[in-house]
């Protein structure tokens, strides 16, 4: 990331640990409990055409992780090489969330990656109120399935489809917000697509990262 506080150990290489990882499917704590409306799921948003996105995209973009993790962390929405591999927050910016992750002592696997919206906006701008909307219930539903002891909103968008806001990202850090009426804590921090056009804020990113520790009890080696 160009910072030290996202190393865990003494390394200088700015290699990024598990960047090149391909989407798993983690045997889940809760099994065989979540996997036949799980997979329901997954088959209806596979099939989308709820709003206009679904004419260009190349496939939906569901999720990947441990879909019993502990932490959800939410983007905005597929951009080209998600669209093209079918898993979010890859490429540089995945690659950059899988450093963040591995600073707080996560791979991957561990946690459980989404999007407020499931197909790609032309040109990768942000996702419109109407194609938000239009995904809503997926997410909600993923969020039911999940059951995350913390959501992580990275970026604007989906901090504010989540908790139904205008507030800019950096009026929300800092402070846990909760998730409509499941109680269920979320921190903001910046989206990693963001944090590479303003590598300034990298530092600003990791306090997020220790609050949302602190918020759930969760020791950092």
């Amino acid at each position: 990331m160009g910072i030290e506080v996202y190393v865990r150990k003494a390394a200088a290489d700015s290699e990024i640990p598990g960047g090149d990882a391909e989407p798993g499917t983690p045997e889940s704590k809760r099994g065989q409990e979540l996997s036949e409306p799980w997979l329901r799921l997954q088959s209806e948003v596979k099939g989308c055409t709820r709003c206009a996105l679904h004419h260009d995209r190349t496939q939906t973009v569901f999720g990947c992780g441990d879909p019993a993790a502990d932490w959800l962390l939410v983007g905005e929405a597929p951009g080209f090489e998600e669209d093209r591999q079918g898993e979010p927050f890859v490429g540089r910016a995945g690659r950059l969330l899988n450093k963040m992750l591995a600073a707080i002592g996560f791979e991957r696997s561990q946690v459980y990656i989404a999007n407020v919206v499931k197909c790609r906006p032309p040109d990768n701008r942000n996702p419109r109120p109407d194609e938000t909307a239009a995904c809503a219930e997926y997410l909600q539903r993923q969020i039911d399935f999940v059951k995350p002891k913390i959501i992580l909103a990275l970026g604007a968008v989906a901090a504010n489809t989540m908790l139904d806001t205008a507030i800019a990202v950096g009026k929300l850090r800092g402070q846990v917000h909760r998730y409509r009426d499941t109680g269920i804590p979320v921190v903001v921090t910046y989206h990693p697509a963001y944090l590479l056009r303003s590598p300034q804020q990298k530092r600003a990113a990791w306090d997020d990262l220790k609050f949302a520790c602190r918020t759930v009890g969760k020791e950092i080696a």
